[in-house]
């Protein structure tokens, strides 16, 4: 018998235009947490697609070996009957159904014919009783936060007898202390048996919870090792195929006048209007700067962004000043107007049309600078297009190619690419580097020291201590509404920023 629960031999797939796998191959070990680490574009999850019968047999070269046993999965059916459970980093449950619904959905017990409700939260208690989780099985999945949906998840992937569970990017959105929630499950399952394959590109996280580590790197294995083996430096230059001397660029900048200026700013709940989301905030920004924005999830962060751009629902009171002048934004075409714009923590759903190509996206909220008299003038669309992606090394093989085929690193290229094109004298990034590899956040944070050195004040929003801390010259902390604390970078750490961040004075 072999060691192995799960081999994949000499896999292959290919695009229109684009070899995502040549020749790949991985091993697993049975009750191990196995890292699949690499930059994006370098073809994880379309291997994990290929292993979870999403990309069925058929349309790859190469075999699937399970128990030692090659199979054949035509669709995620097969798989899931094989023991084989994926959970994307984007979560697919349904907001409005109960926790319980959510588990049992499409595998809801019958009996004489009726779905057996009775049954379905009983096996929910259960699995979640198993797992350690204080979550009420008809609570709906809306009134839960986003670590207590990530759970849910993995409930449902239990409920299915997963025997090799698959977690792609599971603490993007996920606060310190629900990571460590999220460990601990995994390590349970390890102990009870279950084997995952953990893909991440947070390499800390890999030390703390994988056996083992394979890396990736333009569709190729390149290495497979035990993570006791390997130091942190090794694994970024075998991802990015060089070696990165740091991590984060740091360039001295001089920050110049103030560019925007935000006084007594107020924001309510759109659906509890007597709630407040930000309370009474102040702040200056100014031209040539990175200024940073820290704090934990939930004081605030994105909705003073958003609402500052015009894009939140909730009532606001206060003042925006840009360039010493009063403004009044109602919209995101008056904040384009105005010389600012954003870039969502949520690329997918906010920043990018998925089905649109990669010319049109850029295109977007631009078409002002290339239409005359209502008709739009498309070799100035390809021009414009063209530019940003050699500038910013866009990695596509023509400029009529879907976003959606493109790696998370490439995409979020494409949304700075649209907002670059509308030339902003203000540049606010909400979590710029969430779900993109080592290689492509190096790219980026280059990426903001021009636009900086350009005179252009870059607003940015970090979940990551690290980032905030290894490119901001300053930085304000929010928490729970209102900034708690304002610092220059050199008198900066992170306990101080935890500290204010937790409600610390």
């Amino acid at each position: 018998m072999s060691e192995y629960i799960l081999e994949m031999r000499n896999i292959t797939k290919e695009f229109p235009g684009v070899r995502a796998l040549d020749d790949v191959s991985l091993r697993v070990k049975k009750g191990e947490i196995h890292a699949l680490c690499g930059e994006n574009g370098a073809g994880k999850s379309t291997l994990m697609k290929i292993l979870s019968g999403a990309y069925p047999y058929g349309t790859y070269e190469g075999d699937i070996i399970i128990d030692g046993k090659v199979k054949q999965f035509h669709n995620i059916k097969e798989s899931e009957k094989e023991g084989i459970a994926i959970i994307y980093q984007e979560l697919t449950l349904v907001k409005y159904m109960t926790v319980g619904e959510n588990i049992f959905l499409g595998e809801e017990p019958v009996k004489n014919g009726v779905i057996d409700w009775m049954k379905v939260y009983a096996d929910t208690t259960r699995i979640l009783k198993e797992l350690k989780l204080d979550i009420n099985p008809y609570e709906r999945v809306m009134n839960l936060g986003i670590g207590l949906q990530q759970m849910v998840e993995i409930a449902k992937a239990i409920s299915k007898n997963a025997r090799i569970l698959i977690l792609d990017e599971p603490t993007s959105a996920l606060t310190e202390a629900e990571t460590e929630r999220l460990f601990e499950i995994l390590r349970n399952l390890k102990n009870n048996g279950v084997t995952c394959i953990y893909i991440s590109h947070k390499i800390d996280e890999i030390y703390e919870i994988a056996d083992s580590i394979t890396i990736l790197r333009d569709g190729k294995t390149i290495e497979t090792e035990k993570v006791s083996n390997i130091d942190e430096n090794k694994i970024i230059s075998l991802m990015v195929g060089r070696e990165l001397t740091q991590r984060f660029p740091r360039v001295k900048h001089t920050p110049g006048d103030v560019v925007l200026e935000v006084k007594n700013y107020t924001l309510y709940d759109p659906e509890i209007p007597d709630k407040k989301i930000i309370d009474n905030v102040s702040f200056i920004a100014r031209k040539g700067e990175i200024l940073g924005f820290a704090g934990l999830m939930g004081a605030g962060r994105t909705e003073l962004a958003s609402s500052i751009f015009g894009a939140y629902p909730g009532r606001s009171e206060g003042e925006i000043y840009i360039n010493s002048k009063l403004v009044s934004i109602r919209s995101p075409q008056e904040a384009i107007k105005n010389g600012l714009a954003y870039l969502s923590e949520d690329r997918k759903r906010y920043g990018l049309v998925l089905l649109m190509d990669v010319q049109e996206n850029i295109a977007l909220p631009n078409y002002r600078l290339i239409s005359r008299n209502g008709v739009i003038n498309n070799n100035e669309k390809v021009k414009y297009a063209d530019k940003y992606v050699r500038e910013l090394g866009i990695k596509t093989p023509t400029l009529a190619q879907k976003v959606a085929n493109l790696s998370g690193g490439n995409q979020q290229k494409v949304v700075l690419a649209k907002w670059l094109m509308s030339d902003p004298k203000i540049l606010i990034l909400d979590e710029p580097t969430r779900g993109i590899d080592v290689g492509a956040k190096y790219e980026i944070y280059n990426i903001m020291n021009d636009l900086v050195d350009m005179g252009v004040c870059v607003i940015m929003i970090s979940s990551e201590l690290p980032e905030i801390l290894g490119m901001s010259d300053r930085i304000y902390v929010l928490h729970e509404g209102k900034i708690n604390g304002e610092f220059n970078i050199d008198e900066a750490d992170q306990e101080k920023i935890m500290y204010c961040a937790t409600g610390g004075h």
